[in-house]
């Protein structure tokens, strides 16, 4: 047990819907009797319904968590992983003591210091120095340990201007930065991050993942990460967690994590709109097989493939009009785009995507029609999943190399010819 610094014991954390009534009155009326006189076991338990947030239940009570059990051990960046409403936040708010469970217990050996949302633990009318100090306090820091990394603070979040400036007046990424920097140097034990970094620019989500990999790596210190990020999440975290409807349905390392989550949200290969008001839309849009024209979303990496675009156009099709799509790898970063001018008498498209060009692994085609820098005419709601199959390329001799995504095919020329 030395070495596991967060345990989380059958955790399961249940909501009432609705607003505060007599009726909800009457209930905690209910469970006291129940639970403290007769000493009978909580009614509410027994019911309740799975929190699926596209979905109408029946049931008054849902379950944002249900019977969560993991161990994350000491120095280790776990990753949390799953859609909105998957119970990410609710399950660091209670580790952050935010809200309490309904049932379980979460054992943690050392102080927490949580960033969950814009604005956590802060003053509005209190000035950026005097909530340093109040957070601190708050941790168990005394004045002088606080004053030690008070300059380090300012400067990592970028606010010594404004640092005497009550916080009120601050922008959310001035809050959220200021937030993080407190979080990250006043020497927890636990660092909580939600997804708030995002509110951050690119540059200080950068600086915010340098400086977890320093207080993970660095200072052995046990951090939990929620990001809709793959790529952040790649490079950060160790191991990683699912989440589906309050439940945990994966735990192992973030590679095969990310991999679970990406497969299992791949749903779709293909889009069809049967209807729309507009005047240019995709009206279906499939991956095929080249050779026999069969429909797929699985193709070898040493054969070509086509993607398949039918537009359909009320009227003509404006001049300058552009029909460009980007492939995505599985983690939702790009790799490249292509573009055509369409003319006013197209329909179909078919795009040829040569062999050898994919290696192999998990895609994603973002396609959008549009007039360039001047409007979007129609754009699909998700992205459409492919995949390539490894069938022999020269890339997969290499075991667990980190040979990038593409293959491209350059002049090699050799010479016995000493060149100047």
């Amino acid at each position: 047990m030395d070495d596991i610094a967060i345990k989380f014991e059958n955790i399961s954390k249940q909501y009432r819907l609705g607003l505060v009534s007599t009726k909800t009155l009457s209930h905690d009326l209910n469970r006291w009797w129940q639970t403290s006189v007769l000493r009978k076991e909580d009614p509410y338990l027994r019911i309740g319904e799975t929190n699926d947030r596209s979905t109408k239940g029946e049931s008054e009570y849902v379950w944002a968590l249900r019977d969560i059990n993991f161990e994350v051990k000491k120095g280790e960046v776990l990753g949390i992983i799953g859609k909105n409403g998957a119970g990410k936040s609710t399950l660091l708010k209670i580790l952050s003591r935010v809200t309490t469970p309904t049932t379980g217990i979460i054992k943690a050996q050392g102080r927490i210091a949580s960033l969950l949302e814009v604005g956590t633990g802060f003053h509005p009318e209190s000035t950026g120095r005097e909530n340093i100090y109040m957070n601190g306090s708050i941790m168990g820091m005394t004045r002088k340990e606080i004053d030690s990394k008070l300059d380090e603070i300012v400067e990592f979040a970028g606010v010594a201007r404004y640092v005497d400036t009550p916080v009120k007046r601050y922008s959310s990424g001035m809050t959220v930065r200021l937030g993080f920097s407190i979080a990250a140097h006043l020497e927890p034990e636990i660092l909580v991050v939600d997804e708030v970094l995002a509110v951050g620019d690119a540059e200080f989500q950068k600086k915010a993942i340098g400086k977890m990999q320093d207080v993970s790596q660095g200072d052995g210190r046990t951090v939990l990460f929620v990001s809709h990020n793959m790529g952040s999440m790649a490079t950060l975290c160790d191991t990683g967690i699912i989440l589906e409807k309050g439940r945990l349905v994966y735990s192992g390392l973030i590679k095969d994590a990310i991999n679970t989550y990406i497969s299992n949200s791949a749903k779709e290969s293909s889009y069809e709109c049967h209807f729309s008001n507009k005047d240019l839309y995709f009206k279906n849009i499939y991956f095929r097989n080249s050779i026999d024209k069969k429909p797929s979303k699985v193709f070898p990496y040493d054969k070509p493939f086509n993607i398949c675009f039918e537009l359909n156009h009320k009227r003509n099709i404006p001049q300058d009009t552009v029909l460009s799509f980007t492939i995505f790898d599985i983690q939702k970063r790009p790799l490249f785009s292509s573009h055509k001018v369409l003319h006013n008498k197209i329909n179909d498209i078919v795009v040829q995507v040569p062999a050898h060009l994919l290696l192999g692994g998990g895609y994603y085609l973002r396609p959008v029609l549009h007039i360039p820098n001047i409007c979007f005419l129609d754009k699909i709601p998700e992205d459409i999943y492919f995949e390539i199959e490894d069938t022999g390329s020269i890339h997969s001799l290499y075991k667990n190399a980190d040979l990038g995504f593409i293959n491209v095919n350059l002049v090699w020329n050799e010479t016995d010819e000493k060149m100047d």
